[in-house]
């Protein structure tokens, strides 16, 4: 998907807006109100930008360079940083010391940061583009009155599997990932609610149970797949899976097309206990030291052409209903980036949970990852077939050298 909208792009690269006004500075990009993007211009502010990695079109790939065309058309320079987890960018900001003006968390974190205070109450005058947000993306469960966030994507989470060795029926189900045949050829989420809700739903319950006994079921199921895991990792898997070193892992569907489109081995499932729907939202934190300048980069990552853009790019899937249509066809029916509805009917959107259920994922979860379970009951046992195969082969092969000596 990342060269589709690259022609296009380049021809608006290479027009004046027609409708600029005389003042106003040529942009890279259209957009709709080029006058509302000077008045921060010579007055050298920049603005401190905290994103996934891998998740902004960045001018490679013949892309457009988000970030660049935002500098030259306001005169606010983006000091751009990424995180690997929603965990991550929480303890950092939790943390202080560092002070970011746009973030950009998932629903279940934004709507914890909402909880403790953490984020500042968005003027949407603006951030007028927040218009073309589509109807079932504004008024969301985890931010009810669109005071605190902005939609940036959306998707799904499924298995990418090499099709050379997983067949496609088998990982259409969150047991595969426990399945014996794959030892050290599967790949996990780093962070504890992706991996938790994947071991939920394999036994049958919410993303969002608040049955501690539940929870303690899913961190056993856990450590008990734990010696089959190759590593756990979030942007890693992209070298991983695309270079073939494990052969199944679970992970969010617009990164999946990426890496579909860089090896054609690769595919992707989404199980049929049903997955995570989630949407990741650009946010102002608290306390920012530039909150009009950061709503004014939140306006402009709503501009259609720049929303198109990066969806194109990254693979996800937009909010946005105009930059929806610009997309081409093949982009806006693939399954993958937009499931059909009987998968979005089965799909679970992460809630915040209470903190005494935080606590209790924080500690099941590094009991996981502490928990040294190579050595349990069946691992021994496969560990002396492969003792005794070793042994076999070698007897073999000094039988079959003996007698080739003694027939010289």
């Amino acid at each position: 998907m990342k060269k589709r909208l690259s022609l296009f792009l380049c021809l608006c690269l290479m027009f004046p807006l027609l409708l600029c006004r005389a003042s106003a500075q040529e942009t890279a990009v259209q957009v709709e109100n080029p006058g509302y993007y000077q008045r921060f211009q010579g007055q050298n502010i920049s603005i401190n930008v905290y994103n996934w990695g891998e998740y902004i079109s960045d001018g490679s790939d013949d892309s457009l360079n988000v970030n660049q065309a935002f500098e030259e058309l306001t005169g606010i320079k983006v000091v751009y940083s990424t995180f690997a987890s929603n965990e991550e960018l929480y303890a950092k900001l939790k943390g202080g010391g560092v002070k970011y003006d746009v973030i950009i968390p998932s629903d279940y974190m934004i709507a914890r940061m909402i909880a403790e205070d953490m984020l500042e109450e968005l003027n949407l005058r603006n951030i007028p583009n927040f218009s073309k947000i589509g109807e079932k993306f504004q008024y969301p469960q985890y931010d009810p009155q669109n005071r605190y966030s902005v939609p940036y994507t959306w998707g799904t989470v499924g298995i990418i599997y090499n099709k050379e060795y997983v067949d496609e029926e088998d990982a259409k189900s969150w047991d595969i990932l426990w399945d014996e045949r794959y030892l050290g050829n599967i790949l996990m989420f780093s962070n504890s609610r992706d991996s938790f809700g994947i071991a939920l739903k394999k036994l049958g319950y919410s993303f969002n149970t608040t049955n501690k006994e539940e929870i303690r079921e899913a961190a056993q199921a856990l450590k008990e797949q734990k010696p089959l895991v190759q590593a756990y990792v979030m942007d890693e898997i992209f070298d991983k899976m695309q270079g073939e070193e494990a052969v199944l892992a679970p992970y969010y569907a617009g990164d999946a097309i990426t890496m579909m489109e860089n090896n054609e081995n690769l595919g992707f499932a989404v199980p049929k206990e049903g997955t995570n729907i989630f949407t990741d939202a650009a946010c102002i934190p608290k306390g920012a030291k530039q909150k009009e300048a950061a709503e004014m980069y939140l306006n402009f990552l709503l501009e259609s052409q720049v929303a198109a853009a990066n969806c194109d790019y990254i693979g996800y899937s937009t909010p946005q209903d105009e930059a929806l249509q610009l997309l081409e066809q093949e982009v806006r029916e693939n399954p993958v980036a937009y499931p059909a509805d009987e998968v979005l009917d089965k799909a679970e959107a992460f809630l915040y949970l209470p903190q005494s259920v935080n606590d209790l994922y924080d500690k099941l979860w590094t009991e996981t990852l502490s928990t040294d379970q190579r050595y349990n009951a069946w691992f021994i046992p496969i560990l002396l077939l492969v003792c005794v195969a070793a042994s076999i082969t070698i007897t073999v092969v000094r039988s079959v050298k003996k007698r080739r000596q003694s027939g010289y």
